[in-house]
């Protein structure tokens, strides 16, 4: 991937002067990428078995490029720092951020056709960004390759229209930072960090990752202690908050922590569907990082625009239905009952069973297919309708 993208917009190895991070597109001139998904997937196809090349590279023999990768670079004049902070403060006053899903074909590839129509309702509805190849999204189950090439795909198509938000981060710094320089360079308006999850670092460990994913560009540091086992700490947020590419945080510990986060004038966005609205109206959020969104976009928009406790109500049924089994598994279940994605899994996450289907088909007939854009039917379906692949 990154042969690929060096054969485009040129090396980003430290040190480099033409590396695409956020801040040399800053200081040199914003270079705006326009890669169609044809080249984007000609260049992923031309670097398939990249390890067994760059082993051979390190024993002094290069292999020859077979696929010649063409790119069109719009170089704009530089942005004063008074820009750069522009920027920033443009992702920050986002209020709606849908988690966007990842639709696939019956072969497990994605289907971008789905993912166009899905990010055109998300435009429609209100929704000022969106995550991509976050958890409900399925980064975790993507290649790298795979992974910049469906950021630049969005960036291509709905980056004038919303906010491109990659899931960049890993418990890796290495890996952190390679796929941050990489989403970077293919256009993302700022990156969503995690914490290093399983292999647990301490306190300075987590500091001394996020400033150097930081350093790559404007970043959200998501904190959600249930899936890394790890919380990120008042004290270590508060020392983030130092760093000028800190944007805020995705909280998903409750709101009396985004509560006093606001009161030091932290951004936050809540991460927790059910919390969002008090979150907003209450705890001095900016808004909500939201799954619920991707099939009623329109009420969380509504929710996040003003206080509405009945509507908060009304749609909280559905939001906790969403969460019965761990995400993505309730958004992928209702999306493909709904007709929005093909009803393709891919393992280890299965569809719900078929007593929990009728349930989410109540709840969300009660609440009004009128909520979901396109939808004029919410089907149960049988166990046999859905695709579940372990190879894809």
């Amino acid at each position: 991937m990154a042969r690929a993208l060096q054969a485009t917009r040129g090396s980003w190895k430290k040190g480099d002067s033409r590396r695409t991070s956020w801040d040399e597109d800053e200081r040199q001139g914003d270079v705006d990428v326009v890669w169609g998904t044809k080249i984007m997937a000609r260049a992923l196809q031309a670097t398939r078995g990249s390890w067994k090349n760059r082993r051979n590279e390190k024993e002094g023999w290069k292999p020859s490029r077979r696929v010649n990768v063409a790119a069109r670079a719009v170089l704009t004049p530089g942005r004063t720092q008074g820009k750069q902070q522009e920027r920033r403060e443009s992702v920050k006053k986002c209020r709606l951020i849908t988690a966007i899903k990842t639709p696939y074909l019956n072969n497990g590839k994605f289907d971008l056709e789905a993912f166009d129509r899905l990010v055109e309702m998300q435009a429609n509805q209100g929704v000022e960004g969106i995550i991509v190849g976050g958890t409900t999204g399925e980064g975790q189950l993507m290649s790298w390759d795979e992974h910049i090439m469906i950021i630049a795909h969005a960036v291509n198509n709905y980056g004038n229209q919303m906010k491109i938000i990659g899931n960049t981060g890993s418990n890796s710094t290495r890996e952190a930072l390679h796929a941050t320089e990489q989403g970077f360079a293919v256009g993302m308006h700022a990156a969503l960090q995690i914490n290093p999850y399983y292999g647990k670092t301490s306190e300075k460990g987590l500091i001394t990752h996020f400033q150097a994913v930081m350093d790559e560009g404007p970043c959200i540091v998501y904190n959600v202690p249930g899936r890394t086992a790890q919380d990120i700490t008042p004290r270590v947020v508060e020392k983030m908050a130092e760093h000028p590419n800190f944007l805020g945080m995705k909280e998903c510990t409750g709101n009396e922590r985004i509560s006093n986060y606001a009161a030091q004038g932290i951004t936050c966005w809540s991460g927790n569907d059910d919390e969002a609205h008090d979150a907003r109206h209450q705890a001095g959020a900016t808004g909500v990082i939201s799954v619920t969104s991707n099939v009623v976009p329109g009420v969380f928009a509504k929710l996040m625009a003003e206080e509405d406790g009945e509507l908060a109500t009304k749609v909280a049924p559905l939001a906790n239905w969403l969460f019965r089994e761990p995400n993505p598994v309730g958004i992928n279940t209702l999306m493909a009952m709904t007709g929005l994605v093909k009803p393709v899994f891919r393992l280890p996450y299965v569809p719900y069973s078929k007593e929990l289907r009728e349930e989410g088909v109540r709840i969300l007939n009660d609440l009004g297919l009128d909520s979901v854009p396109g939808v004029t039917e919410v089907r149960a379906m049988e166990d046999e309708e859905f695709t579940i692949l372990s190879r894809y």
